[in-house]
This record gives structure tokens, C-alpha cells and sequence, in this order.
């Protein structure tokens, strides 16, 4: 019992000094806001990396998403005597409030994430940015600063393009296999569409691409132990990037609807 209980104790304490490491680089980032301007061009290299390459994915899975969500609405009506266009209504809030922000987030999480940990990561432990710091250049404002800015602006543009072609699948899905012609679906759509909710979902993906973004610098700066620490930094920057989408997911439903 001793045993566990000091096993606990010291991944309490562990957790704490993680979150207060984690802290002061978030703070360390405002701090260094004289050097921002020096590294704008590695931000539009960052834009490229976190948005333009990241678009493929974002339309495959948000495509097939809302395919799903319409077959899925489509089944449990089957018994009812709900009107069709209602599959719509039922889509389009989905994709908008929840599928399109979470389901890509956690498929960046896994793309983008693990690729700023893993580069980050490699760069502490070959002395990259001890390096940097001799040079008397900042490796926060050098490091994090433009991938921060990138997904700052990239990330509701993703989000946008999933609202886009998930509604899409949708609307393809609800034609192809529940007799349901666009007309239909478009009504149901506007039946029950709020500009809130549009709103309420970009925040939601700014929110969760944030998150991403400044955990897996976290792990990545603060990684040790040569290759395998690299491999352990990219695994706990995806898992507790996860973790943070699903519990801000909670928080901003809570605060926000």
C-alpha cells in the first residue's frame, strides 16, 4: 500500500510540474513578442505544413463523415413517420457543432501533431536549439511562435472546408441511398441551421488546434533521452492532445451553448 501510495503521490506531483513547465512556455511565448516579426517567414512555412498539406485528409474524412451521418439519420427514422428532410436538419448540426471540429482535430492531432513533436523533439536532443540559444536567438519565438500563428490561422479555414464537404457527403449519401433529393436535404438544413452554430463549431477547431499545437511543442522542447525520447515526446503529444479535445469539447459545449 506504502508502495502505491508514493507511486501515486509522485505522478501527482509529476503531473503538476508538467503543467507548470507547459505554463511558462505558453507565457514564454508572449514574452518574447519583440521577435516575433524576425520569424513571419518560418509562420507562412508553418501555414503550408499545418494547412495547405493538411487539406487532402480534412476533405476525406469529413466527406465520409457526413456520408455516414446521413445513412446513420436515415436508419433510425426508417420506423418513424418523421419527415425525410429532417436527415438535413440532423447532418448539417452535427457536422457544424460537433463531427467536423472534433473529427478533424483529433485526425491533426495525429498528423500534425506528432510531426511538430517529432521535429521539436529531434532538435533538442541534437543540441539544435542549445545551439540556437548560443546564437542568442530565442528557440521559443524561433520555434513556437510561427507554428502558434499558423494554426491560429489555418486551423478555422480546415475547419470550414470539413463543414463544406461534410455537408456534401451528406447530401450525396442522402440522394444515393435514402430517396432524399437535394431540395430536401437543403431544407432540412435551414430548418434548423443558427450563424451561431457555424460560429460555435470554428471556435471549437481554433480552440482544439491551439491545444495541439502547444502541447506538442511542449513535448517536443522539453524532450530527453536521445531517439527514444523522441519516439515517447511524439506518443504523449498525440494521446494527450486527444485527451485535451475531448475535455475543451465538454468545456466550450458547457460555456458556449
Amino acid at each position: 500500500m506504502i508502495k502505491i501510495l508514493k507511486f501515486l503521490a509522485t505522478r501527482i506531483v509529476s503531473l503538476f510540474e508538467s503543467f507548470g513547465r507547459y505554463s511558462m512556455l505558453i507565457m514564454n511565448i508572449f514574452r518574447s513578442y519583440s521577435s516575433w516579426g524576425l520569424y513571419i517567414n518560418n509562420a507562412i512555412d508553418q501555414m503550408i505544413l499545418i494547412g495547405t498539406k493538411s487539406i487532402p485528409i480534412v476533405i476525406l474524412t469529413s466527406f465520409f463523415t457526413g456520408m455516414v451521418s446521413s445513412v446513420q439519420a436515415g436508419y433510425q427514422m426508417e420506423s418513424t413517420i418523421t419527415p425525410k428532410w429532417i436527415v438535413g436538419s440532423l447532418v448539417g448540426e452535427t457536422m457544424l457543432l460537433e463531427l467536423a471540429p472534433v473529427i478533424t482535430s483529433l485526425v491533426l492531432a495525429g498528423k500534425i501533431g506528432a510531426t511538430i513533436a517529432a521535429e521539436i523533439g529531434t532538435m533538442r536532443v541534437t543540441e539544435q536549439i542549445d545551439a540556437l540559444e548560443s546564437l542568442s536567438l530565442d528557440p521559443i519565438a524561433y520555434l513556437v511562435f510561427p507554428r502558434m500563428l499558423a494554426t491560429l490561422v489555418m486551423f478555422p479555414v480546415l475547419i470550414i472546408i470539413a463543414n463544406i464537404f461534410g455537408i456534401s457527403g451528406g447530401i450525396i449519401a442522402a440522394m444515393t441511398s435514402l430517396d432524399v433529393d437535394a431540395y430536401q436535404f437543403l431544407k432540412g438544413l435551414k430548418t434548423w441551421f443558427k450563424p451561431w452554430d457555424a460560429w460555435y463549431g470554428i471556435i471549437k477547431g481554433l480552440s482544439f488546434g491551439l491545444a495541439i499545437t502547444s502541447i506538442s511543442c511542449y513535448f517536443g522542447f522539453y524532450t530527453k533521452g536521445g531517439a527514444a525520447g523522441v519516439g515517447r515526446a511524439t506518443t504523449s503529444s498525440v494521446v494527450s492532445s486527444c485527451i485535451a479535445i475531448m475535455i475543451l469539447d465538454y468545456v466550450l459545449a458547457s460555456l458556449l451553448l
